[in-house]
C-alpha cells in the first residue's frame, strides 16, 4: 500500500469508467450488497467488533441472531448498513454535507447502542488510546467542528480523493463524539467519494495498523500525504476493478449480439 499515486491518474480512470458505463442494474445490485456488508464487517472490525464477514451476512440479509455474539456487534452491524443507506440518500438528493447530516450518521450509528450519546457532540474530554494527538477539550467540539465545515465548503483545489483524506483526517482529529468516530469518519470520507464520482473504499482490517499509521502522522504532523496516499491506493484499485467488470460486461454484451 505504498507506492505513490498520480491523483491525476485516478481522474483519467474515473473518465474512462464513465465512458463505459452503465453496467446493468443486476450486477450494480450486486456490487452494493456486497460493498454493504463488506465495508460492514472491515469497518466494524477495525473497531473491535467480532463478527465475521459471514455473520454480518447473515445478520444483514437474513436477519438471524449469531449465537455467542453481543447484542451491541449485532446491533453495530444493522446500524452501519443503514448509516451506508443515509450516506446513499444524501447523494442522490444532491444534499451538502453539514454538521446536522454528520450528526444523523452518527445517530444511526450508535441508535440501540447509546441512545443518549447519539448523534451529540461529547461533554467531557477525551483520550484516543494508542494516539500520539490528544483531541480538543469537549467545550472547542462545537467551534472546531464549525471550523471544519467552513474549511470543507471553501476548499475547491484539492482532488476529490485528497479531500475525502483531510476531512477524515480533519474529522477524527477532533473526536466530537464519546464513540464511533471512527466509522463515522469512514462514512463521511465515502460520502465525500461519493458526491464527487468516486467509489467508495473499503479499508481492511488487515491494514489497520498501517491505516492508524498514516492516520497519525496526519494528526500530529499535519502532514495529509501519507494518508492521502494511502487512499488513492485503494481508489486506484476500485476504479481499475470497476473498469474491469465494464469491459467484461461490454465483451459479454457483444457475444450476446
Amino acid at each position: 500500500m505504498s507506492a505513490q499515486i498520480d491523483f491525476g491518474k485516478l481522474t483519467e480512470l474515473k473518465k474512462n469508467n464513465n465512458k463505459r458505463r452503465p453496467l446493468s442494474k443486476q450486477l450494480v445490485k450486486s456490487l452494493q450488497e456486497d460493498y454493504l456488508i463488506k465495508n460492514t464487517y472491515h469497518s466494524n472490525a477495525i473497531e473491535g467488533n467480532t463478527l465475521t464477514v459471514y455473520e454480518t451476512k447473515a445478520i444483514l440479509e437474513e436477519g438471524v441472531t449469531i449465537s455467542g455474539k453481543s447484542m451491541q456487534e449485532h446491533l453495530e452491524a444493522i446500524n452501519h448498513k443503514q448509516a451506508i443507506l443515509l450516506s446513499e440518500e444524501i447523494v442522490k438528493k444532491k444534499e451538502p454535507i453539514t454538521e446536522r447530516s454528520i450528526k444523523d450518521l452518527h445517530g444511526i450509528i450508535l441508535y440501540g447502542i447509546d441512545n443518549s450519546n447519539a448523534g451529540v457532540y461529547r461533554n467531557d474530554n477525551a483520550i484516543i488510546s494508542g494516539a500520539s494527538h490528544t483531541p480538543p477539550p469537549f467545550l472547542s467540539v462545537p467551534q472546531e467542528m464549525s471550523r471544519l465545515m467552513d474549511w470543507y465548503q471553501q476548499e475547491n483545489t484539492m482532488h476529490p480523493v485528497e479531500k475525502a483524506a483531510v476531512l477524515h483526517s480533519k474529522f477524527v482529529n477532533i473526536h466530537p463524539f464519546v464513540d464511533g468516530n471512527g466509522r463515522t469518519a469512514r462514512l463521511l470520507m465515502n460520502l465525500e467519494l461519493f458526491k464527487s464520482g468516486y467509489l467508495p473504499i473499503i479499508i481492511e482490517k488487515e491494514h489497520r495498523s498501517e491505516y492508524y499509521r498514516v492516520l497519525d502522522i496526519a494528526e500530529v504532523s499535519g502532514n495529509y500525504d501519507p494518508f492521502a496516499n494511502f487512499l488513492a491506493n485503494y481508489e486506484e484499485q476500485e476504479l481499475t476493478r470497476y473498469n474491469q467488470l465494464l469491459q467484461r460486461e461490454r465483451s459479454v454484451n457483444k457475444l450476446d449480439l
